[in-house]
């Protein structure tokens, strides 16, 4: 699919974001710092710890300051853990054996901290918690969290099933949190039309091998755009270099962008292509 766009977008002397959309907005990233559960082997329970750069006009600064809190937690990282900095996980972010989820939560905003930032003002906390793959994961666990962290964004906070547990979630943290559905919605429009019918989450994560075609991915991105639901264009594990969905993010309006860390070629690759349409665009 990736490759018939580029074509086309050949074929047609057109940017490839501009193939799909009109839209011509940078997403703003969210960064893989710490991993768990069945990409950090099971450290701790919840699958990712991400960083959110705030008050970043560009692409550019949003990565700079994402690289300082990446790189306070490497150095905090081998000074506190049996644990060498170059080892990560999946996706690039650092796996270190926690104690608790709180543990290591403590520690992210350490490493902002760290870096010369402020949580909550120039860098917030999102969680990845995969519950469909966790134990003791509970709402009232979830709002915890998000009280005593600067957490603005919780995806698949409950099984992919527990279509009761969705709306409650979203009831009671819905109008604070971004609550992103991945496992959940599967990138699929009849998940997400029902979702949206019975007021469950308030965002969706897009993967154009998820669903399988980028028409269908799109359909998506138009069906949560119209309702109201943010949009979070992500990769997946074992990625390639290819860097088609920087361009689908900009071009289809993607609201954030979900790479992984700043780690290995195949993460390194995406960001780079969002610099270039920076670039680009800016001329």
């Amino acid at each position: 699919a990736g490759a018939f766009a580029r074509a086309s977008a050949d074929a047609r002397g057109i940017p490839l974001y501009a193939a799909f959309g009109k839209y011509r907005k940078m997403p703003v990233p969210m960064v893989n710092l710490l991993s768990g559960g069945l990409h950090g082997g099971g450290n701790m329970p919840i699958q990712d710890i991400l960083i959110q750069p705030l008050r970043t006009p560009t692409i550019a600064r949003a990565r700079e300051k994402i690289w300082n809190v990446y790189h306070a937690a490497r150095s905090l990282v081998a000074k506190r853990f049996d644990y060498l900095p170059n080892w990560v996980a999946d996706e690039g972010g650092f796996a270190p054996r926690f104690k608790s989820v709180e543990q290591a939560l403590d520690f992210t905003v350490e490493s902002i901290e760290k870096a010369g930032l402020k949580p909550g003002r120039d860098m917030v906390i999102c969680l990845d918690v995969a519950a469909s793959h966790a134990d003791g994961i509970t709402i009232a666990r979830l709002e915890r969290w998000a009280k005593a962290y600067p957490i603005v964004s919780i995806e698949d906070g409950l099984p992919e099933d527990d279509w009761t547990g969705w709306r409650e979630l979203t009831l009671r943290l819905g109008r604070r949190i971004q609550l992103v559905g991945d496992d959940f919605f599967a990138t699929n429009p009849a998940r997400l039309r029902r979702g949206i019918d019975e007021s469950c989450a308030n965002a969706v994560l897009v993967k154009m091998n998820q669903i399988g075609t980028i028409t269908r991915t799109l359909e998506v991105m138009g069906i949560a755009k119209k309702a109201g639901y943010r949009t979070v264009v992500s990769a997946r594990s074992g990625e390639t270099e290819d860097s088609t969905m920087s361009d689908l993010a900009v071009g289809a309006g993607g609201d954030m962008i979900k790479i992984g860390s700043i780690a290995r070629s195949e993460r390194l690759a995406k960001y780079n292509r969002l610099l270039e349409i920076e670039a680009e665009l800016a001329r």
